[in-house]
């Protein structure tokens, strides 16, 4: 046994998902004795592995593999596609999995290569070996320096990020240079990928790395192919890794060499090479020249059509695919020339995150990021990130959905982590795009700040310095904290000034952004139904129409009633809405949006004496005894009905005080005793003559018999006043004559429900406070004209000098208290990638209301220069579109898509897993809620 164990290695390896052993012995070990020492040796290994596969017996489980292979022992590199999301765990993001390797001319890449891709390249000489006929040799040997002057064949062996980064430049080059075209370069460069199996060990004995190639891994065409590109007749080779593998190799094969075994074998590599961009190579042709840009459809055999397995799907690749037949009608782009036209599949309402994932993944400067090295940015320390998993996350979804050739994408690991940065985001309810997107991006953010420890900064308020000097400390003071892939390209700066309305003190600061929020101001106008009632009891209700702006506020609806009615400089208006005989809300706050006011609601306005602050608010809500079901029979019943009345009262009163202030706010409701005798039996109609006489003089305007009269009727005792319960019914509490009426707090209001006999219904004028109109009633067949306004204009409102909400108030270091100041903003620094969200959901307590107005937004061209107080003339204030958010629907439902630009003039909708070419013409739409400009070139 002792001698044997010189001669054997044994190896045992858990495969997923058979779960066998495999032992690998050497060949100068007779069979017989091979498998007595196998058993041996299971007996003696079942316990001591009964631990480590812990869910089986090794002696149980079926399946053994014995390999006698000769001289070698295989090991497949694990490939990303050999994992699958729904077998990951959490921490399976940041594996260590191998990139996919692409092999491509030295000479293409170079055009579009990046200072980071420059970074970290080995050179190696490549001599090459075909004499077996059926197996190429390449031996590869390390060069320490380039030579000058090159003149022989240069390859690039790059990893697919890397490979799908220049191939996005190649092609956005293609398109700029052809009009009329969109992805069409990237069907050239596409078609001409092949996949090539490839064998790779380390000679120790030459120090170089040895690649074979054989004819029995690969089909026919790919070995043909193979013999002309790695021909010895073409020499010298270099090739040039740039994907870290090859020195891999080396470290894990000197790692996993033991010294004390002579003969040691060479471990092999079986890989899986893509190799693109050949073929017009090997003809000597330029990628770039006019010829193969204007022939393509007549390529000859060796760029073909059919199925090719890439990222671990098969799909048919066209090679004479045109503009024309690319863009069918219907069709979803899964194929390999659907570079960065992936769609992702809805988890469950997660349309949302869908789109707000395209419009990120489309955006230039995050793909280049996000396919280069970006783990060197990562921040595992930082408190307010997820120490990375949120980025890593997201950068294996974009390499996913840049991927040639994928299919549509669940973005399940990056909804789990995305949850866990924010919870509100876990389970699955509809959202918001554009919360999710200030989320995701502040979280990138954090797990790729640069700045590992964050300095303390004090704020400095000195008065007197330059607008310019200040903004640049403040700046600088955010970078010191704040140092990221997503502040280079997605935040600006601008200008915050609030002026207090006591001390006049001014307040600047500059303040970074990472989106700006544009109001949609209205353009039309709205006409509203209120009516106004008296808290004095001189004068009946009285129906005004008054017009405002559509998207106004409670101060518009406000100023435009007082000029109305008339009101006078010693009164004040109190707006209420009243539903099913209650307030159901005032409007007290003067910036609430009109927005949250629809047409059906009824609204009055009380006139109350200017000061009435700290009185005593009575409401009365009037009530009858009326039949009705109640718990399966019929019962009297108290109902409400009419418009409660207001009236203000001292602080210190009674019960009387309550009744006769509803008598005097009452008295306009009070019929003549003619208007009575109607509504009574015959027999009251035949009284006699004094009647008529009194009715007679009422109707003469009698001023003395009018008050007599009304004196009378007050002096009825018909009225009950209760004090209301919880749910606005009448308890035990009847308010005594005698008794106090104590209220405590502020704002002191009470509500009082009133209780009417029959006789005071019949001597009141019901029909008055029974009648309340709509805000508005639109007539029948009438068509709302589509509201339409321009961006520049939503900038302007943005940029507007407007008062401080009363929740918003700002303390003034000067009055030493807070006031409700004025605030300007101003565009002082412009990002890279501007993302402007348009304000069309508003929120109150009670209501959520959608504005389906269109917005004019330029594609391309859009100038913000007449919009910043800095200008930096080194920097364009000129960008172009290049994604949209667009929400259709309504609040609490209604569906996310996405419009994105990849080409010249070439858009296409994402709408969950499906990708539809979409017209220029149609992108603009009333659905659009975030937009995406990039910044381009002053014209």
């Amino acid at each position: 046994m002792t001698r044997l164990s010189e001669k054997l290695r044994l190896s045992l390896f858990l495969y997923k998902p058979t779960r066998f052993l495999s032992l690998n012995i050497l060949p100068n070990i007779s069979l017989s004795s091979t498998l007595h020492l196998c058993k041996s040796l299971a007996r003696a290994l079942a316990s001591k592995t009964l631990a480590f596969f812990s869910s089986y017996s090794a002696m149980d489980d079926p399946y053994w593999d014995l390999d006698f292979r000769p001289s070698f022992r295989s090991q497949r590199l694990r490939l990303h596609d050999d994992y699958d999301d729904d077998d990951r765990s959490n921490d399976d993001v940041s594996h260590n999995a191998v990139d996919k390797l692409y092999l491509v001319p030295y000479r293409w890449w170079k055009e579009v290569r990046t200072e980071d891709d420059q970074m970290g390249g080995v050179l190696y000489t490549a001599s090459t070996d075909d004499d077996a006929g059926s197996e190429i040799f390449l031996n590869l040997k390390k060069k320490d320096v380039a030579e000058e002057g090159f003149s022989g064949r240069e390859y690039a062996l790059v990893p697919e990020p890397t490979w799908c980064r220049a191939l996005r430049r190649h092609n956005d080059f293609y398109a700029a240079a052809k009009d009329n075209v969109s992805l069409f370069g990237a069907e050239i460069f596409l078609k001409d990928v092949f996949s090539l199996q490839i064998r790779l060990f380390v000679s120790w004995e030459t120090n170089s790395l040895v690649v074979k190639i054989s004819q029995r891994d690969n089909t026919v065409d790919s070995y043909k192919r193979a013999c002309n590109i790695f021909s010895s007749e073409y020499v010298p080779l270099h090739i040039w890794d740039f994907s870290g593998q090859t020195t891999q190799i080396f470290m894990n094969d000197s790692i996993n060499l033991p010294n004390d075994i002579p003969g040691q074998l060479n471990k092999e590599i079986l890989l899986e090479l893509r190799l693109h961009g050949f073929s017009y190579y090997m003809k000597g042709r330029d990628w770039r020249s006019d010829e193969v840009a204007d022939k393509h459809p007549s390529m000859d055999s060796s760029t073909y059509g059919g199925s090719m397995k890439m990222n671990g799907s098969t799909d048919y690749v066209n090679p004479y695919l045109t503009p024309t037949n690319s863009l069918q009608s219907g069709t979803i782009y899964r194929g390999a020339g659907s570079l960065g036209l992936i769609g992702l599949e809805n988890l469950g309402n997660t349309c949302f995150m869908n789109s707000a994932i395209q419009c990120l993944v489309h955006t230039p400067k995050l793909v280049d990021y996000f396919l280069g090295d970006y783990r060197k940015d990562i921040n595992y320390s930082n408190p307010l990130g997820m120490k990375g998993e949120l980025a890593l996350a997201f950068g294996e979804l974009l390499r996913k959905l840049w991927a040639p050739g994928a299919k549509p994408v669940a973005p399940r690991m990056f909804k789990l982590k995305l949850a866990s940065f924010a919870p509100q985001f876990s389970g699955y309810n509809q959202h918001d795009s554009q919360e999710l997107l200030a989320f995701l991006l502040d979280g990138l953010h954090e797990d790729l700040n640069r700045v590992k420890c964050k300095p303390y900064i004090e704020a400095q308020d000195v008065e007197g310095r330059p607008d310019e000097e200040e903004a640049e400390e403040y700046w600088q003071n955010h970078l010191a904290r704040n140092d990221s892939i997503i502040v280079d390209v997605c935040q600006g700066q601008y200008r915050s000034k609030l002026v207090c309305p006591v001390c006049s003190k001014v307040s600047v600061t500059f303040d970074p952004f990472m989106y700006l929020s544009l109001p949609l101001p209205s353009t039309t106008m709205r006409t509203m139904t209120l009516t106004v009632l008296s808290t004095d009891g001189t004068a009946l209700p009285c129906t005004f129409t008054v017009t405002v702006p559509k998207s106004g506020r409670s101060l518009d609806l406000t100023n435009a009633l007082s000029t109305a009615c008339s009101l006078r400089d010693d009164e004040t208006l109190m707006l209420a809405e009243v539903y099913k005989c209650r307030i159901f809300r005032l409007l007290e706050d003067p910036f609430d949006s009109l927005d949250l006011i629809r047409d059906g609601d009824r609204l009055v306005a009380y006139r109350l004496p200017k000061g009435c602050e700290t009185s005593l608010l009575v409401t009365f809500i009037h009530q009858q005894m009326d039949m009705c079901h109640n718990n399966g029979e019929m019962r009297l019943v108290p109902q409400a009905f009419g418009i409660p009345l207001v009236a203000t009262l001292p602080d210190v009163c009674n019960g009387s005080d309550i009744r006769n202030v509803f008598l005097k706010v009452l008295n306009p409701y009070l019929m003549s005793p003619g208007d009575v005798l109607n509504i009574f039996d015959d027999d009251f109609a035949n009284e006699d003559s004094n009647a008529t006489n009194t009715t007679t003089t009422i109707m003469d305007n009698d001023a003395d018999s009018d008050r007599e009269s009304r004196d009378e009727a007050n002096s009825d005792t018909d009225f009950q006043f209760y004090l209301p319960d919880a749910k606005e019914a009448i308890e035990d509490t009847l308010i005594e004559m005698n008794e106090p009426i104590v209220v405590s707090g502020l704002p002191k209001r009470l509500k009082v429900l009133v209780l009417w006999s029959d006789n005071m219904t019949k001597k009141y004028d019901t029909c008055l406070l029974n009648t309340l109109p709509e805000v508005f009633k639109p007539q029948f067949f009438m068509r709302k004209p589509e509201e339409s306004v321009s961006l520049y204009k939503c900038l302007k409102a943005f940029m507007k000098e407007e008062p401080l909400g009363p929740e918003d108030m700002w303390y003034c270091p000067i009055c030493k208290k807070p006031q409700q100041a004025s605030k300007k903003l101003d565009l002082w620094r412009l990002p890279e990638i501007l993302v402007i969200h348009l304000k069309r959901f508003s929120y109150s307590n009670l209501f959520k209301n959608k504005l389906e107005t269109f917005v004019d937004f330029p594609i391309y061209g859009l100038d913000l220069s007449p919009y910043i107080s800095h200008r930096n003339s080194q920097l364009s204030s000129q960008y172009m579109l290049y994604a949209i958010s667009n929400h259709y629907g309504g609040m609490g439902g209604g569906h996310y898509t996405a419009f994105v630009h990849l080409g010249n003039g070439s858009w296409y909708e994402f709408d969950d897993e499906k990708v539809l070419p979409v017209g220029q013409e149609r992108i603009r739409t009333s659905a659009a809620y975030v937009l995406f400009y990039r910044r381009v070139p002053d014209i």
